[in-house]
């Protein structure tokens, strides 16, 4: 438990943590593989590579510092990387190996400044934030297992189908393979996927996230072939009907909230993949409630999902959707939704807004951004808004912002 003289120290610390957060987060990966290679069977080597793996540890500790008084505050954080941190199977005893190399990587990067009393306070502030992690991680892996078809670790799935969703994204159908109930999950989850790829030293795990509503029958993922990617080229060229995925039971915390008030549900990229999930989810379970699904492309090849939504849209009438193209030359004739030419911004998101609705948003960092400042214009409260980054969350950098997100 942290004294409050060391709460002083951490607070101390914070413009430290702002000038060199990333150089220590930096030093302390290099660290750690060095020490522990077999822990690169966990991270993402593409993130470790662009430096978002760094950049999300750093504004997670300089958000932990801000909060240290009231880190009940942080739950939403703390829930977050739980459920990450679950889908790669992370284990108690590795948070000892990480924070010998956090504190080493602060002592290495700060010198002399990092002194005896400071090293001690962040020890203290690393070993009641890791019980804290560990507590959650706890919870979430005997619900994972208790509940009805759930298991433990890694199990493997039957590709039953594979299907080309556009020119870079395709979906795959899992099934158990002796047939049995899989566990059910909410609409926004997602699923991690381990892979060893031919010829690659370590594991990977990548998630998925699930895109029908809710079913203990099969899984449908979808898999965005990546430039460079070692997974999502294995998944789109290497793999068949019949093959076996090693797959976790489903995880995470963008998902869609119980309410009467309508849903704008706004994509980018293969960041319709949860919010096909929760599409499904809401005409099903709540017929009546009005949606606005609302999707950004560069252009036709890359749309997705464009014919599914377009059936869903002509069998439902409280559905209605709108595709931003950037590309001028995508919008045809033959249109399944309202379509525009350019990218969202205020003026063209604004009409498509129901009073009042609850929003939901996703796709990669840039677009993640760009909408929250286009709703920050708009006026829609923080309290009604859901959103997830796909990659790295830069956003944890912003505390008052991301920590205001619901439960």
């Amino acid at each position: 438990m942290l004294t409050p003289t060391q709460k002083t120290i951490i607070r101390a610390t914070v413009p430290a943590l702002q000038a060199h957060g990333d150089t220590i987060t930096r030093t302390f990966y290099a660290r750690l593989f060095t020490a522990h290679p077999e822990l690169l069977n966990i991270f993402n080597p593409a993130n470790q590579q662009t430096g978002q793996q760094a950049r999300s540890l750093a504004a997670s500790v300089l958000a932990y510092a801000e909060h240290i008084d009231r880190p009940d505050t942080l739950e939403p954080m703390i829930r977050r990387i739980a459920h990450k941190h679950v889908s790669l199977e992370v284990q108690p005893e590795q948070y000892a190996v990480v924070g010998e190399h956090l504190l080493a990587a602060i002592a290495e990067v700060l010198g002399e400044a990092a002194t005896p009393d400071i090293l001690g306070a962040w020890a203290a502030a690393y070993h009641d934030l890791a019980a804290l992690m560990s507590g959650t991680e706890r919870r979430l892996y005997r619900a994972g297992a208790a509940q009805d078809g759930g298991w433990t670790d890694f199990t493997p799935l039957r590709i039953v189908r594979k299907t080309r969703e556009s020119s870079l994204i395709t979906s795959f159908v899992l099934e158990r393979p002796g047939g049995e109930p899989l566990p059910t999950y909410l609409a926004g989850q997602y699923v991690s996927v381990k892979v060893n790829v031919p010829g690659d030293t370590h594991w990977h795990i990548r998630q998925y996230s699930l895109t029908q509503a809710p079913t203990t029958r099969q899984y449908r993922i979808a898999v965005k072939r990546e430039p460079g990617g070692a997974v999502s080229t294995f998944l789109h060229d290497h793999t068949l009907e019949g093959d076996e995925l090693l797959v976790h039971v489903p995880a995470g915390d963008f998902t869609l909230r119980p309410s009467e008030r309508p849903a704008v549900l706004i994509s980018g990229g293969v960041g319709v993949t949860p919010l096909l999930s929760m599409l499904h989810t809401v005409l099903t379970e709540t017929p009546e409630r009005p949606v606005m699904f609302i999707h950004a492309a560069l252009n036709r090849s890359v749309h997705a999902f464009r014919a599914e939504v377009g059936a869903l849209a002509a069998q439902h009438p409280q559905l209605r959707t709108l595709v931003f193209y950037a590309d001028a030359q995508s919008a045809g004739p033959d249109r399944q939704h309202a379509e525009q030419v350019g990218l969202i911004s205020t003026d063209t998101l604004r009409p498509a807004l129901p009073e009042g609705a609850d929003v939901y948003f996703c796709g990669p960092a840039g677009f993640v951004s760009t909408l929250k400042g286009i709703l920050d214009e708009l006026g829609v409260p923080v309290s009604r808004r859901m959103t997830e980054t796909f990659g790295p969350s830069q956003q944890f950098a912003r505390p008052a912002e991301a920590l205001a997100e619901p439960a």
